[in-house]
């Protein structure tokens, strides 16, 4: 940040026949989003495929800008990055591949697993950390019927 520049990867995982347009899409929104967002420059868009399977591949997005006269750099990235989560939820993607879902994801854990995925996630976890030590709020707010 010390140069004026912001950016980070972010993957998914995503069936075979859904790679190419999810990939062009996200790499769309994103440049889209940022000029909506005010940055001025050129931004870093781009993907790889890191992982196949039989089933699908892994996805890596990359995505920077430079900052320079954006008032909040980092909650432009953040809103950029949301929307880029919610078109790779949008295309068939996954909310992760390897890196696990955890506080930054799990907004989007109840629309992907619904209410009985995280009634079961919930249930292991008062089974087995019933004093809520491990993972704190990491994907369910354990002492409240939110997520």
């Amino acid at each position: 940040m010390e140069y004026g520049i912001i950016g980070e990867s972010f993957e998914t995982s995503v069936p075979w026949d859904k790679v190419e347009k999810l990939c062009h899409n996200v790499k769309e929104l994103l440049k889209r989003e940022a000029i909506e967002q005010g940055v001025k420059y050129p931004v870093l868009a781009s993907c790889r495929v890191t992982q196949v399977y039989d089933a699908g591949a892994c996805i890596y997005f990359y995505f920077g800008f430079n900052y320079r006269g954006v008032e909040n750099p980092l909650e432009v990235y953040d809103k950029i990055e949301i929307a880029a989560r919610d078109e790779i939820i949008a295309c068939g993607g996954s909310i992760s591949h390897h890196h696990g879902v955890g506080k930054l994801r799990k907004r989007w854990l109840q629309p992907t697993i619904g209410s009985v995925g995280v009634s079961v996630l919930r249930s292991i976890k008062n089974e087995l950390d019933p004093k809520n030590i491990f993972a704190s709020n990491n994907l369910i707010d354990f002492h409240n019927s939110k997520i």
